[in-house]
């Protein structure tokens, strides 16, 4: 007799965005003629640039040769990738990480769910909340929780982020954990923290002997000088921090996959009896076991992001979502509606002043405006919809009055 992982039955009813699309295809077949707006999921919406487009067209030729044909490549990833990734992202911001402390993945989305295997059953995870579901769930598939018990699971950390605290919670509320989870500029709620927060954060973990698993993925949308690209920018970091870094957002690769994550050469976790042990060589073993790399055409596509050109269009392509996100947030807020986000951040957080689902029901209904109910991100999300900026302008211009018309 097969006997399943239980702990599937224990994640609630539906991962956020099927339900989403369950009443997004409802919506669309009660009105099939209706136009609707997706502001929702925060996939993009504008075409790769075209530095990149060159570059795996070019990656597709070497592919038809002998000569420069390419089969399985390095699991950690290609050098041509991890050293423009260490120089560009890292060096040339005066930040120490090396080409062989970088491993290209297909996404941060997979990193951030595989990394936990490293860990023992019984470590203590945090969490923000509201919180990118992955954090949560992998975690709950892995053993680690108990049952979900009003919209909360027994067993993990929740960190509250609220307007109280500018959602941006400080370690004291993580009391007993040895894994914290955090993302700045955070996705749901578009927040972002400052060098001081992060590195008490980083004080903290290195005093309590905990990881920090710190989540960029939005780095790039960060204009404000002053406010840190990577949790490296703070003293002591690379004893006590893994960090995730993804092309999907800065170059547009939600469908080609591109990501990497940093894991510092001597970041020691420990055994049972107490025993450092390096966590670098883990995840070496644990992605050359079970991954075999993402594409060579896809690497050589987000290593055209770091040439001069590629910074430029994929900067511009920020840029335009960013201008969509500052149009939102200036009709959201005209409306009479608290906005967090939408600077340094393509999601807005609107405080919407009653239950999320039910306004994203009204959004829906009478706006056919797609966006995401907070209270999907976890309990301290209720009484927040998150709206994306990734469309059109064109969609934008035109989902903005239909807010200004109902709102």
């Amino acid at each position: 007799m097969v006997r399943i992982n239980e702990n599937y039955s224990k994640i609630r009813s539906s991962y956020l965005f099927t339900e989403i699309a369950h009443r997004v295809a409802a919506r669309q077949a009660a009105a099939p003629d209706a136009k609707i707006i997706r502001l929702g999921i925060g996939d993009v919406t504008e075409p790769l640039a075209p530095a990149v487009i060159k570059a795996m067209h070019r990656a597709v030729d070497d592919l038809s040769s002998r000569e420069t044909f390419h089969g399985y490549g390095p699991e950690q990833g290609y050098a041509f990738l991890r050293e423009a990734a260490a120089k560009a992202d890292f060096a040339d911001r005066g930040v120490d990480v090396s080409a062989d402390e970088i491993f290209i993945s297909d996404g941060a989305k997979c990193d951030c769910g595989n990394i936990q295997e490293l860990f023992s059953s019984d470590v203590k995870i945090a969490v923000g909340d509201p919180v990118y579901p992955v954090y949560v769930d992998t975690n709950v598939m892995a053993g680690r929780t108990g049952k979900n018990d009003s919209g909360r699971y027994e067993g993990l950390v929740y960190l509250e982020c609220t307007a109280a605290n500018s959602f941006v919670p400080g370690p004291e509320a993580a009391e007993g954990a040895d894994v914290v989870y955090l993302c700045y500029p955070n996705n749901p709620t578009g927040a972002v923290a400052t060098k001081e927060q992060l590195q008490k954060w980083v004080d903290w973990a290195r005093e309590e002997k905990s990881l920090i698993l710190f989540d960029a993925a939005y780095e790039a949308f960060i204009r404000t000088p002053g406010i840190p690209h990577s949790i490296y920018e703070c003293d002591g970091a690379r004893e006590c921090a893994i960090e995730f870094r993804s092309f999907s957002k800065t170059a547009g690769f939600t469908g080609v996959r591109c990501g990497y994550t940093v894991v510092p050469k001597g970041l020691c976790a420990y055994a049972a009896d107490g025993t450092r042990v390096e966590m670098r060589p883990l995840w070496t073993r644990r992605q050359t076991t079970k991954f075999n790399g993402a594409s060579y055409i896809t690497q050589r596509g987000a290593e055209a992001v770091y040439g001069e050109e590629g910074r430029a269009e994929t900067r511009k392509t920020i840029d335009f979502y960013l201008e969509n996100a500052s149009i939102i947030k200036k009709a959201v807020s005209s409306c009479g509606y608290n906005v967090t986000g939408g600077v340094d951040s393509p999601y807005l957080w609107v405080d919407v002043k009653g239950p999320s689902w039910d306004f994203f029901d009204r959004l829906l209904d009478e706006a056919n405006i797609v966006t995401t109910p907070g209270a999907g991100f976890g309990r301290s999300g209720e009484g927040y919809i998150r709206i994306s900026a990734f469309n059109s302008r064109e969609n934008v211009l035109e989902a903005v009055d239909r807010l200004g018309k109902i709102l």
